[in-house]
């Protein structure tokens, strides 16, 4: 659940503090990492970082003022950032700015307490002070981790909560089976087999490009920041990119809204829900450059085929972004999950819903500009949205004729793997059932030559 805050200004410098204290806190654990891997060949987890802190706020004693498992939980973002680099998941962790360093966390009630009952309320940070939060959850329960997010010049509060089953699934659960294809125009084709619904995509994004653009157009004649030459923005540069901000912060919101209105009437009545699994990050990749042996081996003729190939794709991916697929599907299937229903992921490339009838299970290739379904060997004629659902849904059903599908063919869900990730990297969690470690301590002089400070292992945050 995430809560609007409304600190009084002396409560605002003070979180406006302790945010950069974190910023910096994770910038020197990163640089940690790299300096003791590339200079004394010494990989340095999470464990000898959080063993460290000690020994680090005695030297930086600004850091006593905050709360120990919040500084934790910096170094867990740490730790998770390398974890994904070294699966493939993501790029290495970079030093953050304090422009992209949104806040901290607290991982345990220790370090906050709320005043509610779901319904606006107070919270308590430690060290800090008591905020008024306003905000309406769904579920309220036992709230367990504090994220606090400086977004757009305001400050939230994601709370999660425990919540019993009983309170999330309903008495009664919804009974109809769906399937649902995402696209552009159309943005849900939905069919239950016999009735059938298309939801037009809301394009907010399009709507909203013309004052978008303007707004950016005033931005490009201020002074902007340049840290190669040091020059910093201007004043009109910020006020004219805070109204730009405010633009897309707008459009995304109404996105938002309007994903989570159509989940809940689809789980209204379906507790079964069929899509298929798409990569949303390849979907909108830039357009690869066309061969010159493909356009006859004229050069002018490449290029002019290599621009127009480009428009199009960019005009497509902004229609798919502007959609929403990923939090379209991502909400459906949280809230299938919620109530206790299926959600299934067809294959796309097993099965090719747009390529195959739903009556016969023939498959014929049909190019993008084709929208109605015609079946050459049956005659089924429908609409192309429609006949994709179909196919989805009788597959995850297992009544899709000529390929003999069923559950066990579908892919795992991605959310399954992401989940593994974050086990595998550690969670606060295992401070419980882990002792401390505790290395032989070193003492290291530092900078002034003539103190020692003791330090757990090898590590040293600075």
């Amino acid at each position: 659940m995430t809560f609007r805050l409304y600190p009084n200004t002396q409560i605002e410098k003070k979180m406006r503090y302790h945010r950069k204290l974190h910023k910096d806190l994770f910038n020197a654990a990163v640089n940690n990492r790299f300096t003791q891997y590339q200079k004394f060949n010494h990989k340095v987890d999470y464990f000898e970082q959080q063993n460290c802190l000690p020994a680090f706020k005695e030297v930086w004693t600004e850091y006593k003022e905050i709360n120990s498992q919040a500084l934790q939980a910096t170094l867990k973002r740490v730790d998770f950032a390398f974890e994904r680099w070294f699966k493939g998941l993501g790029k290495g962790p970079r030093f953050k700015s304090i422009c992209h360093y949104s806040g901290w966390t607290y991982p345990a009630k220790s370090g906050y307490s709320v005043e509610s009952n779901g319904e606006n309320g107070y919270l308590n940070l430690s060290k800090i002070g008591r905020i008024q939060m306003r905000g309406q959850a769904k579920y309220w329960g036992k709230p367990t981790t504090c994220t606090i997010v400086y977004r757009n010049g305001k400050w939230y509060a994601s709370i999660t909560v425990d919540v019993l089953d009983q309170v999330l699934r309903p008495e009664i659960l919804p009974t109809g089976a769906i399937g649902i294809d995402l696209g552009c125009d159309s943005a849900l084709s939905i069919t239950d087999g016999e009735n059938h619904q298309q939801i037009k995509a809301p394009k907010f994004l399009r709507k909203a490009e013309h004052q978008i653009k303007k707004a950016s157009f005033e931005k490009r004649r201020k002074r902007a920041p340049n840290r190669n030459k040091k020059i910093k923005s201007s004043r009109r540069y910020k006020k004219a990119q805070a109204k730009v901000s405010k633009l897309t912060r707008k459009v995304a919101n109404k996105r938002q809204d309007w994903v989570h209105q159509v989940a809940a009437e689809i789980l209204s009545s379906n507790s079964f829900v069929a899509t298929e699994k798409l990569e949303v990050k390849n979907m909108t990749s830039k357009a690869k450059k066309a061969t010159q042996c493909g356009l006859g081996g004229f050069p002018h003729e490449q290029l002019r085929q290599e621009g127009k190939r480009k428009k199009q794709k960019a005009g497509l991916n902004k229609s798919i972004l502007d959609v929403g697929f990923g939090l379209l599907r991502s909400t459906i299937k949280y809230k299938v999950e919620q109530i206790g229903g299926l959600f299934v992921e067809v294959p796309t490339r097993q099965v090719k819903p747009s390529q195959t009838c739903p009556q016969c299970g023939h498959q014929h290739k049909k190019t993008l500009d084709i929208r109605t379904h015609k079946c050459d060997t049956c005659g089924y004629v429908q609409d192309r949205d429609i006949a994709a659902a179909e196919v989805m849904l009788y597959w995850a059903k297992g009544t899709l004729p000529g390929l003999g599908t069923s559950l066990v063919d579908a892919e795992p869900s991605s959310s399954t793997s992401s989940t593994k990730a974050r086990k595998q990297a550690g969670s606060m969690k295992q401070l419980g059932a882990m002792k401390r470690q505790k290395s032989q301590s070193n003492f290291v002089t530092n900078d002034l030559g003539d103190v020692e400070t003791p330090i757990s292992g090898e590590a040293r945050l600075g």
